[in-house]
């Protein structure tokens, strides 16, 4: 199957490590994150499995512009026509999605934490290297409730990216958290609540702070970028995040 359900009208879609989701109301589809190049195709076929065709897909959303949220964002603007928005602080690095600050250098996690290479494998496979931006952007701001099917709130929660953002659906008991909080670093390939290891994160003390702010909504369920769903509520997913620290 395409994708699955996991919460009240939304929907998953993993390819490559990489999670992406549309969020369904009766005006359309909205896609937050795009996956990878590769990932392109399984959109449109998730897209149509829920009973929908591309001309619903009303907009998409990054939660911030790293290449692997990004790299299907130019493919579906230029065959869908689809509106692609992000944080203003994110505006260049969606154009330029390899030119982001990290903490550490990469090449040392791989000898590190060997569980990381099957998962990295699997993201050059679907097109890791390859990811052209976008600059053709539609921005928001913190605090925006986004006028998009679903219309999720949008929670600062820069540390991963100057411009993160997490999406709140209070309506539904969802918060999206993209990269601020994950339940898989593909860099280490340690499992549970955790901000993502510094080979791709800007500023890991700022990321740990941020975690006030998932916190802060009470969301039940939690939508992480990497790994999967979390249903325990967004305070013990945070406190596990925090006695997990940087890496």
């Amino acid at each position: 199957m395409a994708y699955r359900t996991v919460a009240d009208g939304v929907h998953l879609l993993e390819h490559a490590a990489v999670n992406l989701y549309l969020i369904e109301d009766e005006d359309g589809l909205t896609l937050v994150d795009t996956g990878l190049p590769a990932t392109f195709g399984r959109i449109a076929a998730a897209v149509r499995a829920v009973g929908r065709t591309p001309a619903d897909l009303r907009a998409v959303v990054l939660t911030h512009a790293h290449f692997d949220h990004v790299g299907s964002a130019r493919e579906i603007h230029r065959r869908w026509g689809t509106p692609v928005h992000v944080h203003s602080v994110e505006r260049y690095l969606t154009a330029h999605p390899y030119r982001y600050r990290h903490e550490r250098p990469r090449l040392r996690y791989p000898l590190r934490y060997p569980r990381a290479v099957p998962v990295l494998a699997r993201m050059a496979a679907a097109g890791a290297l390859t990811v052209r931006g976008l600059s053709e952007v539609t921005v928001f701001e913190p605090g925006d409730e986004l006028p998009v099917p679903g219309r999720p709130r949008v929670i600062a929660t820069p540390g991963h990216t100057s411009g993160h953002c997490a999406l709140h659906l209070p309506g539904r008991d969802v918060l999206l958290t993209g990269d601020a909080l994950v339940t898989l670093d593909p860099y280490t390939g340690r499992t549970g609540p955790q901000i993502v290891s510094g080979a791709a994160t800007a500023d890991s003390a700022v990321a740990l702070r941020s975690l006030t702010a998932l916190a802060e909504t009470g969301a039940r369920t939690l939508l992480p970028g990497h790994g999967d769903p979390w249903t325990g509520g967004a305070a013990a997913a945070v406190e596990a995040a925090l006695r997990a620290g940087p890496s």
